[in-house]
């Protein structure tokens, strides 16, 4: 790694998988109240499976990570868009290609950690005037 940008979107996306590795019990949580869109996940994990290209060419992280984050954002692109709509909350448990990334993000965690098995990250409160 050459770069302090680069130190932390390969932090921000370990933390991300972290919780798209988890149990969906405790995906489930994690989320308690918060209302998070489907959309959003999947557009998060998206990025972060994508510009682990250049991150990897730059030294952030393996071909085997890069391998295991490939596959992930392959099985991101085919969540149907109509199963992306709506509460991320009611997806984990209802759409069987949560399981699917719950699998290839525990792979990724494994390859690149040693352990799938990691802190979930921390929720971040939303600003008061969001409240």
């Amino acid at each position: 790694m050459n770069d302090l940008g680069d130190a932390r979107v390969r932090t921000w996306t370990l933390r991300f998988m972290t919780l798209l590795a988890a149990d969906c019990q405790d995906q489930l949580a994690w989320l308690g109240e918060r209302e998070l869109e489907t959309q959003d996940v999947v557009e998060e994990a998206e990025l972060l499976c994508r510009v682990s290209e250049g991150l990897t060419e730059r030294g952030a992280f393996e071909p085997d990570e890069l391998r295991d984050l490939r596959a992930i954002g392959r099985r991101l692109g085919e969540i149907d868009t109509s199963c992306r709509v709506g509460l991320w909350a009611n997806a984990l448990p209802a759409d069987p290609a949560w399981d699917d990334v719950r699998l290839l993000t525990r792979q990724f965690l494994l390859t690149a950690l040693g352990d799938w098995r990691q802190p979930l990250p921390r929720p971040v409160l939303p600003d008061k005037d969001d409240r």
